[in-house]
């Protein structure tokens, strides 16, 4: 397992989280100033209507006519506000996101499978990994250990100290 390829994977999972909440809250926000705009001019279209009754039972002129169908009209205004509130953000920045979002997570799913099963080795067979990284160590101590016994045991057997008879 890279330690630097899971780095990369996570900020650039991180950096797409981002864009993909950044999406969501703007898109969340103008759907809720269109929805709270759409309520004001329906209160007002409410408002006319009442306007319309009142002076419906004041006196039947024109007026009452007229305050109905601008009534009638903000609430037609309030519904299409509505109707564009509520369509989806913009699909290719957030499927673009999403898309990225999904191949950074299967790359780190592949780097802990990776890591998985370096630890798994390592725990079953734990000497597996340590044999080859004390071979040569091993090998040079001995190797260093067999030339210092046997340059004492050639030195001795050469003297003529040994072999000689004392005065």
């Amino acid at each position: 397992m890279d330690t630097d390829n899971v780095i990369k994977h996570v900020r650039l999972l991180w950096r797409t989280d981002r864009v993909i909440a950044d999406i969501r809250l703007r898109h969340l926000l103008v759907g809720l100033g269109l929805r709270a705009f759409a309520a004001l001019i329906a209160v007002f279209g409410l408002l006319m209507f009442e306007l319309a009754a009142y002076l419906a039972l004041v006196q039947v002129t024109s007026a009452v006519v007229a305050a109905a169908a601008l009534g009638a009209s903000n609430f037609g205004i309030a519904a299409i506000l509505l109707a564009f509130a509520a369509r989806n953000p913009s699909g290719r920045e957030l499927e673009l996101a999403n898309e990225i979002h999904s191949s950074s997570m299967d790359a780190l799913q592949i780097e802990a499978r990776s890591l998985q099963s370096r630890v798994s080795s390592v725990i079953n067979h734990p000497l597996n990994n340590l044999i080859p990284l004390l071979i040569i160590p091993l090998a040079t101590i001995i190797i260093r250990n067999l030339r210092s016994h046997d340059t004492p045991d050639t030195t001795s057997a050469n003297s003529p100290t040994e072999g000689a008879p004392s005065p």
